[in-house]
């Protein structure tokens, strides 16, 4: 059942990012790019301070080391790809492209080289991550975004039928996940785990946006959003490379999902709504 759902993930994640790569479009991404304070944070933000502050976390917290694992590797997997369903007429699209393209290359490059570093317990290669980081995310993404830079026309027929695909995968997903994990989840004991996903994911929504100093409140929306959803598919891709990882490190992964959608969205929410008001004041 575990090959299952591996093989399932697998494909989710390529065609999700597939589907990401099909609306990740080159021109609106210039305008963020030329952003220097822009792009600047969202390399501090999705590189630096995000895998501090789940390192950080894992300091104070007694977490098991399993769950530190996945919050860790969560610490170092920026911008879920549904990150422009999230910001819905709120944040800039060209800085929300911007983002979502530095995040994902970032990602690529990143994580081979500091997972072996930052989480001792994973004992692989650099190439070991990098080969299901190229297959699985790179490939998909760059393939769709070279689909719809040559032909808009056939990314946009063909981006409703990958995203058909994407969900009933994801359905697929959740469901197995259920079936594999569903007494792991049950069986966490006490709110370290709930409460170190809850630390994370608040830190990073309130202080990206109040700190990305300088930037206009639409491209803050973008930062916040962007560094709160986790591409929970880059934080499980590092695994595909061990044959017996311990489930709690993907128990937390999967715990992470609704915590971080919550979050993003509400945070959204109330940052649009308090510069509503400041600008009427």
């Amino acid at each position: 059942m575990l090959l299952v759902l591996k093989v399932s993930l697998a494909i989710f994640i390529a065609a999700n990012l597939f589907e990401m790569g099909l609306r990740l479009n080159l021109h609106y991404a210039i305008k963020g790019l030329n952003n220097f304070r822009f792009v600047a944070y969202t390399f501090l933000w999705g590189f630096v301070l995000s895998p501090a502050i789940a390192y950080g976390i894992t300091l104070i917290i007694p977490l098991e080391y399993p769950y530190a694992m996945g919050l860790i590797l969560l610490g170092m997997s920026p911008c879920a790809p549904f990150l422009p369903m999230l910001l819905r007429d709120k944040g800039d699209v060209g800085y929300t492209a911007a983002f979502m393209l530095m995040a994902s290359t970032g990602t690529v490059i990143f994580m081979p080289l500091v997972v072996p570093v930052m989480v001792k317990g994973l004992s692989v290669s650099v190439w070991d991550i990098s080969k299901p980081m190229l297959t699985i995310i790179m490939i998909p993404l760059v393939s769709g975004m070279m689909t719809l830079y040559y032909s808009k026309s056939r990314a946009v027929f063909i981006q409703p039928m990958v995203k058909k695909l994407t969900i009933v995968f994801a359905i697929t997903t959740v469901g197995l996940s259920a079936v594999v994990f569903g007494e792991g989840l049950l069986n966490i004991t006490g709110y370290h785990v709930f409460g170190a996903l809850v630390i994370f994911f608040l830190t990073l929504t309130t202080c990206a946006y109040w700190f990305g100093l300088g930037l206009e409140h639409d491209q803050k929306i973008v930062l916040s959003t962007g560094t709160t959803t986790r591409n929970l598919g880059a934080a499980v891709t590092p695994l595909f490379s061990v044959p017996d990882i311990d489930e709690r490190t993907l128990i937390i992964l999967v715990l992470a999902a609704p915590v971080m959608i919550v979050f993003a969205l509400v945070s959204a929410r109330i940052f649009e709504r308090a510069n509503k008001l400041a600008a009427v004041q």
